[in-house]
């Protein structure tokens, strides 16, 4: 009864086997948030900034569409940035060297003017306000800078939703120039003027013989301050609503999304161009570092103290 249980294998035997059983046991309970934490880490791998696709990690391009992956640092100010952006938000240069930023069409090195659009590649300078630009539209002033971008803002400008939109910016245009009433006592005094003036034009009718005179009537646009903000968020919203369905989608070029986006801003209107890639405002899709991913035209209007990004 008291033998020494090291003298008896199977004693051992089964001491061991139940330890190791024991360790079996306790090992996934202790490994277990590593294992799970690394089977994550292999589950989301790197999603592509194009299609979403999930990638393995390290992945250089996306195995679905073929977009880089990963970060990349510009080669004028050193900040990080995406694989697929081609403009440094930071110190606001174009990144690509091997693409126009014109049109989109390949460059080689060599290259002094881009194959497809003739466009050079250190720029145009602005004709009217004299920014040098790399892309087909001033980022100041909007102006057309090449053939193509001219040819594609005649083509916009015949489109209805373009039409009714430009239509709708010119009368905003207009109600700024109006003075609303800003009491009602104005709004009487106003009435008041416009009576002294009939019966003074009357008078003046009468003494030249005419009994009855056609005065005609004062052409006085002002209204009500409630009157005249109704009116102003009438415009603004249809407005709004226009270009909600003029949004860009995803292209596969930024080029493209910069100059349709670019040809559609409506004249008049103060806009700013919020991208899908950080939801943020730009003066133009011109300061977005990746345009292809899309975004729109909103209204900023007069008083507005939402923030511009260029403008930092």
């Amino acid at each position: 009864m008291n033998d020494d249980i090291t003298k008896n294998p199977e004693i051992t035997n089964r001491g061991v086997n139940l330890q190791m059983q024991q360790e079996l046991y306790q090992s996934p309970s202790e490994d277990a948030p590593m294992q799970q934490q690394a089977q994550m880490q292999a589950a989301v791998g790197v999603r592509c900034p194009s299609c979403g696709t999930m990638n393995d990690e390290g992945a250089m391009f996306c195995a679905s569409c073929g977009a880089p992956l990963g970060k990349t640092t510009c080669p004028n100010c050193g900040a990080e940035l995406d694989a697929d952006a081609d403009f440094c938000e930071t110190c606001r240069r174009y990144v690509k060297k091997d693409v126009c930023s014109f049109c989109g069409a390949h460059l080689n090195d060599n290259d002094a003017f881009c194959p497809e659009c003739g466009s050079p590649r250190g720029g145009i300078v602005c004709p009217v306000c004299h920014t040098l630009n790399e892309f087909s539209f001033c980022k100041q002033c909007g102006t057309a800078l090449t053939e193509d971008a001219r040819q594609l803002v005649a083509q916009v400008s015949t489109m209805p939703e373009y039409l009714e939109m430009q239509k709708l910016a010119s009368e905003l245009q207009q109600l700024d120039l109006i003075l609303p009433y800003s009491s009602e006592r104005e709004q009487v005094q106003e009435q008041l003027n416009t009576r002294l003036r009939e019966r003074v034009l009357t008078l003046l009718a009468n003494d030249r013989g005419i009994a009855t005179p056609d005065i005609p009537k004062s052409n006085s646009k002002r209204m009500s301050k409630e009157e005249y903000e109704a009116k102003k968020n009438d415009r603004m919203q249809e407005i709004a609503s226009i270009l909600e369905r003029m949004a860009q989608a995803p292209q596969p070029k930024p080029a493209m999304v910069r100059n349709y986006a670019m040809a559609c801003r409506p004249q008049g209107v103060r806009l700013a161009w919020e991208c899908n890639f950080k939801h943020a405002l730009h003066s133009s899709p011109c300061g977005c570092a990746k345009p292809q991913m899309g975004g729109k035209w909103i209204i900023l209007g007069k008083d507005t103290k939402k923030e511009i990004k260029d403008d930092k």
